[in-house]
């Protein structure tokens, strides 16, 4: 079992990072990794992005649910939409399994090589938060 999450931010860019592991290694993804024995779903999310990036999030409504079966692994991964914290920091940094973490304009993320079936999801993941309008803890975080 696995979470990932689509954090934007005010500048409409979307928080990336680049795989330093298998499976995936040096494509670009979103933030995500595996949840914790005991830990809520929304908690994993928040640690994972907070491990991998630097950025303090608040995690918002779920976006899809999938199972990659890649090089030999197989996960249900939950992806999540998030915001950054009104503390976080703005400038993600790299940490745990990912060798870079930026913030990456909409308009370029083809220009990235992406791990499989990412840009649909992101396209789903705008429609959810401009249907919804998330931008923040009230929606989120009462999963707590």
């Amino acid at each position: 079992m696995a979470v990932g999450c689509f954090v934007f931010n005010t500048a409409t860019e979307l928080l990336m990072i680049k795989r330093g592991k298998e499976p995936g290694l040096g494509l670009w993804t979103i933030p995500g990794g595996r949840v914790e024995f005991g830990e809520s779903l929304v908690d994993a999310c928040r640690r994972e992005v907070k491990e991998e990036t630097g950025v303090d999030v608040h995690i918002g409504p779920m976006v899809t649910v999938f199972e990659p079966r890649i090089a030999g692994y197989h996960y249900v991964i939950i992806d999540y939409l998030g915001v950054p914290a009104e503390s976080s920091t703005s400038e993600p940094k790299a940490g745990d399994d990912a060798s870079d973490a930026r913030w990456v304009s909409l308009d370029t993320l083809s220009d990235f090589p992406l791990t499989t079936d990412l840009l649909p999801v992101v396209r789903q993941a705008l429609a959810l938060a401009d249907e919804t309008g998330f931008t923040g803890p009230a929606v989120a975080d009462g999963d707590d």
